[in-house]
């Protein structure tokens, strides 16, 4: 049976294996040249982590900067004051696409308790928020 793939022949005397080589050494360098690029114009965010509810600064026993708590027990807190779902809206601030609201939960909340305090926020119109989440030891 006839093969219906012509040989390859090369003028320059070099294999088709050398001619690829040839063409993805280019392709390499600029890669590299690439990677050099952006690790010398790149920089981390100058930005701080905000502060986290179980790790106050060294002599600072206050509580977080947040704008709503979640206790241990589930409860929603605002200015160390417990509020239910119909008092959200009057005790928080106004939204502001600015600032997003700040929402410290402790590390054994649920995922089910983050998502019903989620959604009346959402009924009152807060689009933006920052979670402040507890690490776990």
């Amino acid at each position: 049976m006839p093969s219906f793939i012509p040989p390859f022949r090369s003028d320059s005397g070099k294999t088709l294996m050398d001619k690829v080589e040839d063409g993805i050494l280019p392709l390499i360098n600029l890669v590299f040249l690439l990677l050099l690029f952006f690790i010398a114009v790149g920089h981390l965010s100058d930005d701080p982590l905000p502060p986290l509810p179980a790790t106050p600064a060294e002599g600072d026993t206050s509580a977080p900067a947040a704008d709503i708590v979640i206790d241990e027990d589930n409860r929603w807190l605002i200015n160390q004051q417990v509020v239910n779902a119909d008092q959200l809206a009057q005790k928080l601030p106004a939204p502001d696409d600015a600032k997003p609201l700040r929402v410290a939960a402790y590390a054994d909340i649920s995922m089910e308790e983050l998502e019903s305090l989620f959604r009346e926020l959402e009924k009152a119109g807060y689009d933006k928020l920052s979670l402040l989440t507890e690490p776990t030891l």
